[in-house]
């Protein structure tokens, strides 16, 4: 499933950042992907990563030697391992993480159980990312709003 959301618009034609289907991707497949090595991809490979699969075992694993492969190719560099979360928190439907609800919080909003429940994995994973204190959490708020959470 290829999908973007309106939050990334600013930059989804050019693909000049990681979009957050892939960074799922990234995650699900536990391959570390830098911005700079993400820059030296040209177009069609940034579109092969959208459109690749990743969501069964072959697929992780498909995902994972395609993507280890085009790193090398392009920058000479192997890629870097991160560790895969055996329970990500976007797929657990009954708990909002502290980052999310702390996050929504400083925007007056307070998420329901059944409101997290509701969003679909890969929004769950945006919320995730963009709440986390390292991110610049410009899109946070208009994640909220275009899940319909505000």
């Amino acid at each position: 499933m290829t999908r973007f959301f309106q939050f990334e618009a600013d930059f989804v034609e050019s693909l000049r950042c990681v979009p957050m289907q892939v960074r799922l991707k990234l995650d699900t497949c536990g391959v570390k992907l830098k911005l700079a090595q993400w820059n030296q991809f040209n177009q069609d490979d940034r579109q092969r990563l959208i459109e690749l699969p990743c969501e069964t075992a072959a697929d992780v694993q498909a995902y994972r030697s395609f993507l280890q492969q085009l790193i090398w190719e392009r920058t000479e560099t192997a890629a870097s391992d991160v560790a895969i979360d055996p329970h990500p928190a976007w797929l657990n439907d009954f708990t909002i993480p502290e980052s999310v609800r702390t996050q929504a919080q400083a925007f007056g909003v307070t998420l329901a159980p059944e409101q997290w429940a509701q969003l679909l994995p890969l929004e769950r994973f945006a919320l995730i990312k963009l709440s986390r204190s390292s991110h610049e959490n410009a899109n946070f708020l208009p994640a909220l709003k275009e899940f319909y959470l505000v």
